[in-house]
């Protein structure tokens, strides 16, 4: 009768354990199903926001191309423009008007847009501003000034669009 008892203590305890195990079994199969569907929710969410910079970035893409043909079209209607009259110049007996007309145009387009003649002679040399082509030896200036400018710089704003070609003067040595 006793191996009956411990038989069913045993069964009891078996039963009990598998129970045990199958609740655990459950609960870990829910755990499972809730990280799936959280994965899915989050790969769902992660695609969308793919999609979602794709498509931005085509849409900025659009927009800068157009942008650049709207600014290649103000430029060249304004090439076109300088084009005709410098035709007409050259077609005129007198063309000096045509060339005021013209360098009036330009004059025009560069303060629309900002750019601005750096005045450089007489002034100290501005590694930043200028670009010396070549040193002379002078008596009668400062070293470091600037005595010929052969080429005119441009900035537009603050920004330096061409550096001033200059000839700087070195105080000749005694």
């Amino acid at each position: 009768m006793s191996t009956n008892k411990d038989t069913d203590k045993k069964k009891d305890t078996c039963d009990k354990r598998i129970e045990k195990l199958e609740k655990q079994i459950k609960k870990f199969k829910n755990e499972k199903q809730q990280l799936l569907k959280e994965l899915e929710e989050k790969n769902d969410k992660f695609l969308r926001t793919r999609a979602d910079i794709d498509n931005f970035q085509k849409r900025m893409n659009r927009e800068l191309s157009l942008k650049i043909e709207e600014l290649r079209i103000k430029y060249l209607t304004e090439i076109i423009d300088l084009y005709e009259i410098l035709k007409k110049a050259q077609e005129d007996e007198n063309p000096k008007e045509g060339i005021k007309l013209i360098l009036n145009n330009i004059d025009n387009l560069f303060e629309k847009e900002g750019i601005k003649y750096i005045d450089c002679m007489g002034r100290s040399f501005n590694h930043e501003l200028h670009h010396a082509v070549t040193i002379c030896e002078k008596d009668d200036c400062e070293s470091d000034t600037i005595v010929e400018e052969v080429k005119k710089g441009y900035m537009i704003g603050d920004k330096l669009l061409r550096p001033s070609q200059v000839i700087v003067a070195k105080r000749k040595e005694e």
